[in-house]
This record gives C-alpha cells, sequence and structure tokens, in this order.
C-alpha cells in the first residue's frame, strides 16, 4: 500500500480529540486510510442497508455497541448520529472515540459545526500527490518553494512522465490496480451524477448538470464568469451557483479566491476556478492519451491546475487550510499562486514549457516590486527537469514541485 502522507496528522489528532473526521472525494483513500491507521478500533460502514437501518431506527443503541473506539464510515448517511455521538464524548471525553469518514463534505461539516464544535478535529484526504506516488516525505511546500533549489542534471525526468501524470491523475484505485485511466475515471464520473448529486442536492436534470461539468473544465484556469457560464449552460444564474457548489463541497473543483492585498491598485474580485485531479480534468475534456496533451489547447491549463492541486494536498496533508490565492490587478498584472503565511507571501508562476523564458519572470518582479520587496522570496514552477536560481527566483521542476 502507499503510504499516506495524512497518517501522522491523523494519529496526532486522534491523540487530541474525542472525535476525528477525515472528508475528501469518493474514492480518494479515506476508508483504507483510516483501517489502516487505527487497526484496532472496531469498524462500520453505514454505505452497508442494514447498519445504515440499525442506525436510523435506533441511534442509541447503534453507538452502545461499541464499547471503545469505532471506524464510522461514510457517517453522513446518517446525520443524526452526531447529536448522539456529542453525548457520549461529553460524558466520556477520551481522546480517539470517534473516527468519522464521509465524502459529502458540506452536510458533515455542517452537522460537526453544530453539534462537536471543539471536540472534533477535521481533516481531508485528496487523491494521491506526487510526493506520495514517488514516496518522498512530507514537506513544507512553501519553505522548500523559496529556498535555494537543489541543482539537478537533466535527463532525470521526462517530459513523457509529466504528461502521463497529468493524464493519469491521483485517484488510489488506477495507482494500486494498475487500472486504465479513462475508462476507470468514466465509471467514476458517471457514479458521480447518477448517485452523489442527486443525494446532495436533488438535482433533477442531470445530462444538464453533466453538461455543466463539461463547460466548467473548459474554464479551468479562467476567472469564473457565473452569468456566462449559466448562459452557455442554459440555466439560471442561481442555478449555475449552486452547481457550482455541489462541484467544490464534492472535491470536484477548487475556486482559487484572489488575495485582497491591493497596494492602492484595482484588483479583480472574481475566483478562479481549478479541478482538483487532472485525470478527471482530462477525461472531461475529452483528451485520449498523454501524447494528445502535450499538443492539447489546454494543456497550460491542466498543468497549472496540477500545480494548485498540489499545494492544497500539502497544507491538507500537514493538517492547515491552504492559503492559496492568485493576484491579479484592473491592468492585467497577474501572480498565478499567491501562498499566504500571514506576515510573508510567496508569489508563484506556473509555466508549463520546458524552456524557461526571461518574460516568465514579469508577473513576479512586479508584485516584489509594489510588495517593497524586489528581492523577495518567489518561485517559477515549469514543465521542465532542471531546478535552479535565477534572477534570485527560484525555478523549480514540475519534479521538485510536490
Amino acid at each position: 500500500m502507499i503510504a499516506r502522507h495524512l497518517t501522522k496528522t491523523l494519529k496526532e489528532a486522534a491523540r487530541n480529540y474525542p472525535v476525528v473526521t477525515v472528508t475528501g472525494p469518493r474514492q480518494s483513500g479515506k476508508t483504507t486510510l483510516v483501517q489502516a491507521a487505527f487497526p484496532r478500533h472496531r469498524y462500520a460502514s453505514l454505505e452497508d442497508p442494514e447498519t445504515r437501518a440499525f442506525a436510523l431506527e435506533d441511534p442509541r443503541g447503534f453507538l452502545d455497541q461499541f464499547r471503545g473506539r469505532v471506524i464510522l464510515d461514510e457517517v453522513q448517511r446518517v446525520p443524526d448520529l452526531f447529536s448522539y455521538i456529542q453525548g457520549i464524548v461529553d460524558r466520556v471525553d477520551r481522546p480517539g472515540q470517534f473516527i468519522l469518514s464521509g465524502s459529502q463534505n458540506f452536510l458533515l461539516l455542517s452537522r460537526i459545526s453544530q453539534t462537536l464544535a471543539g471536540r472534533c478535529a477535521v481533516l481531508r484526504l485528496l487523491p494521491f500527490s506526487r510526493s506520495e506516488l514517488v514516496g518522498r516525505p512530507l514537506r513544507d511546500i512553501a519553505k522548500f518553494a523559496s529556498a535555494r533549489p537543489r541543482v539537478k542534471p537533466a535527463g532525470q525526468t521526462t517530459p513523457t512522465s509529466l504528461f502521463e501524470m497529468l493524464f493519469t491523475g491521483g485517484f488510489p484505485r488506477i495507482h494500486d490496480k494498475g487500472l486504465e485511466p479513462q475508462g476507470w475515471l468514466s465509471n467514476y464520473y458517471q457514479t458521480y451524477l447518477e448517485r452523489d448529486v442527486r443525494d446532495l442536492l436533488n438535482v433533477g436534470d442531470i445530462e444538464g448538470f453533466g453538461r455543466f461539468i463539461r463547460l466548467c473544465a473548459g474554464r479551468c484556469g479562467h476567472l469564473l464568469n457565473a452569468s456566462a457560464l449559466a448562459a452557455d449552460a442554459g440555466v439560471s444564474h442561481a442555478t449555475a451557483r449552486r452547481w457550482l457548489s455541489i462541484l467544490e463541497a464534492s472535491f470536484v473543483i477548487h475556486l482559487l479566491r484572489p488575495h485582497h492585498r491591493n497596494f492602492n491598485k484595482r484588483l479583480v474580485k472574481s475566483p478562479k476556478l481549478y479541478f482538483v485531479d487532472t485525470g478527471l480534468l482530462c477525461f472531461l475534456l475529452r483528451v485520449q492519451s498523454p501524447a494528445d496533451l502535450v499538443s492539447h489547447a489546454a494543456r497550460g491549463a491542466v498543468f497549472e491546475a496540477w500545480v494548485v492541486s498540489e499545494a492544497m494536498k500539502n497544507g491538507y496533508n500537514r493538517g492547515r487550510e491552504p492559503d492559496l490565492y492568485f493576484w491579479r490587478d484592473s491592468a492585467g498584472h497577474e501572480v498565478d499562486l499567491l501562498i499566504d503565511r500571514g506576515s510573508k507571501q510567496l508569489p508563484v508562476e506556473i509555466k508549463s514549457g520546458q524552456t524557461v523564458a526571461s518574460d516568465f519572470f514579469g508577473g513576479l518582479d512586479y508584485w516584489r516590486d509594489l510588495a517593497g520587496t524586489p528581492a523577495g522570496a518567489a518561485a517559477l514552477v515549469y514543465g521542465g527537469d532542471q531546478s535552479y536560481k535565477r534572477s534570485g527566483v527560484s525555478v523549480l521542476s514540475w519534479a521538485d514541485w510536490a
């Protein structure tokens, strides 16, 4: 089994909180992770009809059978359990009593905020990061990216492996079983539409929602214009906003918000739309192979989505909410990714090309000048295979980013 970086954070949380929740997209490996991390806990899946019926009809009796510690999988299927769990941990406050997992983020968190505030740690597990796939230890991506990079000789990575990685994505089952990505992702997508979407907000027009997702894929890496998206999808603005919430709540997309630091400049206020998994994004864009992605019009957007997603995973795996933004003013000056650490920000430029050009540094230099830190830390992530320092910027190969 490929080791997950969240394991250490998960075990630490279980030593400090009576309830720990692991949420994330379906098939991201939540069940495997919690069972491996807590082998002595009893396990109950609320996907099982009989188990779910017992929990619905007699929640107190259902929980009383677990004298000790228990893993409750897909717990959002019986939301009333949260109130009973609250009563138990209020009487007996023992660390690691309940390990909960679920793939419907907004329902899970709303219930937790109402009943388990202060008693529960909430962690998020996304599909494999590249560092997990290659067996590299977890590190703080902002600190690494701002340090002097280790210069590597050419030829350690290949463009082909980059596009294979983007095309395959990070869902564990594809890697564990050696499955053909597009076939598995087609089934995953269909299951998501037919089951999860109906459960989340009772969407009746599944075909229309499917078209909406593909329209979102075509806008990956762009500023979100909900009105134009709604018009193209043939739905109302309110419906488009509601459907975007579904996609974000179920970890299909991520809306990267603009940073608030304005330097007395007019800033854009719309978020940028990204997909969490590039394999699913390639499927929705109908990319047929890694070779097709090399010359595809969306190549840059797919690569940018991967860089943002890896930064998200890095934060979540360390148990932190990743403070990720972008910055753009009304004149078009832009920083693709801004990692905010309070008093310090790390601007990151993202380019899918294998050759670094001098104009790649324009946005970084402009932002650093405005910030009053012309020699401050900055990073450029690109599609080549060498990492080095240039013009005061850490130039990072994609293989060194995560």
